[in-house]
């Protein structure tokens, strides 16, 4: 009887130790909002890798070459903390960019000379303007704290990258996405979904993928910009 006793005691306490580690595992299983976020951010980040080394070898502005160089390096890092967030939390990572991201890198690669650096330019501009919208989304609805400082982190990266593109656009002559001083766009400019969400409408009224994603622009000069409150 004493034995069996202690073999029940022995089994209580064995369940009451493994109590807690299963609560905390079941505590870090981040949101829906947080998964979405880790994985479109790392798809941002390969898109703007490809996107980046494709201005240093395609494009005949300097500043072009420039921000190319700097748009490798910032989300070569930026993605090195998403990867090893994602891989904490147990969340699968896209393999490749989004498929309008790839419809993009595939259109500039047949472009070349100032015809690539104002495409290069245009799509750039959108995909930062969506992607700054989705880490503020992260910011303020986000519930994983890791995720959440990740995003915190990288908006004033991608912020710089955004204030970069604008002074280069305007440059160049490139229609720039109304934004309002935080990087978000005022009145009548873009809506976004949630991460991983579907297309959206962009500033000028063409379509964009969900954060970070840029589609097809049309030749600079030819997209109308809508007055505040126009959508």
């Amino acid at each position: 009887m004493l034995g069996i006793k202690r073999l029940g005691l022995l089994a209580v306490l064995v369940l009451v130790g493994l109590a807690p580690a299963a609560a905390a595992q079941a505590a870090a299983q981040p949101s829906t909002q947080d998964t979405q976020y880790l994985q479109a951010l790392h798809q941002v980040n390969l898109a703007e890798i490809t996107m980046g080394n494709l201005a240093q070898q395609k494009g005949q502005n300097a500043q072009v070459k420039d921000l190319g160089k700097q748009f490798v390096t910032d989300h070569t890092q930026l993605d090195q903390t998403v990867k090893s967030t994602a891989q904490q939390l147990n969340v699968q990572l896209p393999s490749e960019p989004t498929a309008d991201q790839q419809k993009v890198i595939s259109r500039l690669n047949g472009l070349s000379g100032a015809e690539f650096d104002k495409a290069w330019v245009t799509a750039e501009l959108a995909g930062h303007v969506q992607a700054i919208q989705a880490t503020q989304t992260e910011i303020s609805q986000g519930s994983e704290q890791s995720v959440v400082t990740l995003a915190q982190d990288a908006l004033p990266v991608l912020q710089a990258h955004l204030d970069a593109l604008t002074a280069l656009a305007q440059t160049l002559g490139v229609p720039v996405p109304q934004t309002s001083a935080s990087g978000t766009p005022s009145p009548g400019g873009s809506t976004t979904p949630a991460p991983g969400g579907t297309e959206s409408t962009a500033p000028g009224g063409t379509e964009s993928p969900a954060p970070g994603g840029t589609t097809e622009a049309p030749a600079p000069g030819t997209t109308e910009t809508p007055a505040p409150g126009q959508s």
